[in-house]
């Protein structure tokens, strides 16, 4: 997504190198709040699997928020008889929060989670992490409704799960299958630069990093699962459907708005094949013309509606100018943010200013076409005079694209630099359990 600023903090992705000696490539982890009967035996089995079939080194890092029974204890004995295993203790609860927290301080290269009843098939975890580790994605998921994926689980959460997909392909025009399946993975240097604008610290905090990681234009890789619904679940579907809703209207807001600076995540020129320089072809010409032309098309349709409305009670020149002014407006806002895909209020204004210039030149085309209609005949039919404005906006709206694309939003206009965030400390190799303090929010006390 192109914002008003580029920095490009992210680097071109390119294949993991070979970790050194004790650095893990992956780092799973897994979010625990009072299992201390499933805890055992998930951690023993996904070691277990890790080891015979992972090529690269690993940890599994248990994330324990703020459970009330013997998880610390258990978690504590698994990181001293498993080296591969280390314990993160958080003394408040939230999913989200534990997430943000042990990703923010791993030193692996590919960070994953998975929760703790396994309930996604383990097969799927080197293909969830190999297009990460080759620098072919930024995220990868795991679906449940993609083609291809087995899931036995009950009608209740089937249609709960498929209805809220359905609600954030409407609202927040999300384009990934499965937001809520508890099974990702995330390249560390996009982490370190998306975690920072994720705000929820709860269970929508899956949904929020996918978003934000799709509206700026970054990649993510979707693997089918086998999956069974683990009925002894403790989360509270209503509650959780309530906060998710909240946090669907939270972004959706800021969206729209422009608050969120996605530009952040930008990768550099030419990471992109779309963005590469083609002989003959300008940058982004095809994706620029063809969101250019729907937009004109529906703003030819506003403006004619508009131009009747003014007609019934002016004379063509005034209904024309008005009507012209109105969509023009409108054209370089949908333009602005549609076709060549400026987000923000930066610069906003000098855009609808230099838009007013491109309107004076469409108006003068229609307004002289409207002219030699009147001198060519006294009286024409309304038919006659729509029929000459349709085809003077044509060529308008062909002079309209080149200015615009040339003059008020160029491709190769300079964008200010913002400094890339601070790299996340390290995370210690011991297996020990330790506290890892988090500021508190009242909305993840579930």
């Amino acid at each position: 997504m192109r914002t008003e600023s580029s920095p490009g903090t992210l680097p071109a992705r390119e294949h993991l190198p070979a970790a050194g000696a004790g650095t893990p490539v992956l780092d799973v982890v897994i979010p625990v709040h009072n299992e201390e009967k499933d805890l055992g035996p998930c951690v023993r089995r996904l070691h277990e699997h890790l080891r015979r079939t992972f090529p690269y080194a690993f940890r599994i890092t248990i994330a324990d928020n703020a459970s009330t029974d013997g998880t610390p204890h258990v978690a504590g004995e698994l990181a001293e008889r498993t080296a591969e295993v280390r314990a993160v203790r958080l003394e408040q609860k939230g999913r989200g929060r534990a997430l943000r927290t042990v990703w923010a301080a791993s030193d692996a290269p590919v960070l994953a989670y998975m929760d703790v009843d396994l309930s996604t098939d383990l097969n799927a975890l080197l293909p969830l992490v190999a297009p990460l580790i080759s620098g072919h994605s930024d995220l990868a998921i795991g679906s449940r409704l993609n083609r291809g994926a087995r899931v036995v689980r009950g009608a209740k959460r089937e249609f709960i799960s498929r209805a809220y997909n359905l609600i954030l392909r409407g609202s927040l025009r999300a384009r990934f299958s499965d937001a809520q399946c508890g099974f990702k993975a995330i390249r560390r240097d996009v982490a370190r630069v998306l975690l920072p604008l994720v705000e929820d610290g709860g269970w929508f905090f899956d949904t929020e990093l996918l978003v934000l990681a799709e509206r700026a234009g970054l990649r993510i890789h979707e693997v089918p699962v086998d999956w069974v619904d683990d009925p002894g679940s403790s989360v509270h579907i209503v509650r959780t459907a309530t906060d998710d809703l909240k946090g669907v209207w939270r972004v959706g807001r800021a969206l729209a708005t422009g608050s969120l600076p996605l530009d952040r995540l930008a990768r550099p020129f030419g990471d992109d094949p779309r963005d590469r320089d083609i002989e003959d072809v300008p940058q982004g010409l095809a994706r620029q013309l063809l969101g250019f032309c729907v937009v004109g098309a529906l703003s030819t349709l506003f403006y004619l509606l508009l131009y009747s409305g003014f007609r019934a009670f002016t004379g063509s020149q005034t209904a024309n100018g008005l009507a012209l002014l109105v969509s023009a407006v409108a054209n370089t806002a949908a333009n602005r943010r549609l076709t060549f895909g400026v987000r923000g209020r930066a610069g906003a204004v000098r855009h609808q200013a230099q838009g007013l210039v491109v309107f004076g030149i469409g108006l003068a085309l229609t307004s002289g076409s409207l002219a030699a209609l009147n001198t060519a005949s006294s009286d024409p039919a309304h038919s006659t005079e729509l029929a000459v404005l349709v085809a003077a906006n044509l060529a308008a709206t062909v002079l309209r694209f080149l200015l615009f694309r040339a003059w008020v939003f160029p491709d190769g206009a300079p964008a200010p630099t913002v400094p890339a965030p601070a790299a996340p400390p390290r995370a210690g190799s011991a297996p020990a359990a330790r506290t890892a303090p988090a500021d508190h929010d009242p909305r993840d006390d579930r």
